[in-house]
């Protein structure tokens, strides 16, 4: 199978990426590790918090999701050099157990880097959406990907 270079990702591209099923197990176990709030790690601390009124995912695992939706839906399919960096990252509601989460990327701009003509550089722009259409988390970042050229090197 080919994988998709930089030339496939054309600006205005959309890319369905998901679903991903946010499991309480996983998220509790995350939030133990990495995030260890309270509303992150129990049912009553969770319903007790104003902004969150249950338990839920730390926005940072949320972030994990997106990056394994991201990573089956098409960046293991790619010449993705992997990424500089993430221009931001909006939590827009937050992601409870049980819930499906289903997005889509789109290539917002690109270009070929000046320095190495074989490497493209995209703007990456993600929404993900829970089962109600809820946005849940919002993010820009730049992909590095090898043109058809590059591979050839």
């Amino acid at each position: 199978m080919t994988k998709r270079a930089y030339e496939d990702f054309e600006e205005g591209l959309e890319i369905p990426i998901g679903p991903y099923t946010a499991d309480r197990d996983e998220m509790i176990e995350f939030a133990r590790e990495f995030d260890p709030q309270p509303f992150h790690l129990d049912d009553a601390a969770g319903g007790a918090n104003e902004l969150v009124g249950s338990l839920s995912a730390s926005g940072w695992h949320t972030c994990s999701m997106l990056m394994r939706m991201m990573a089956d839906g098409f960046i293991r399919d790619s010449t993705s050099q992997g990424s500089p960096g993430v221009d931001f990252v909006k939590w827009k509601a937050p992601v409870r157990a049980g819930d499906v989460l289903t997005g889509t990327a789109r290539v917002l701009s690109r270009r070929l880097s000046a320095k190495r003509p074989t490497l493209g550089i995209t703007k990456i722009g993600v929404i993900i959406e829970n089962q109600a259409g809820v946005a849940v988390l919002e993010t820009e970042y730049t992909l590095l990907l090898l043109t058809r050229e590059g591979i050839a090197a």
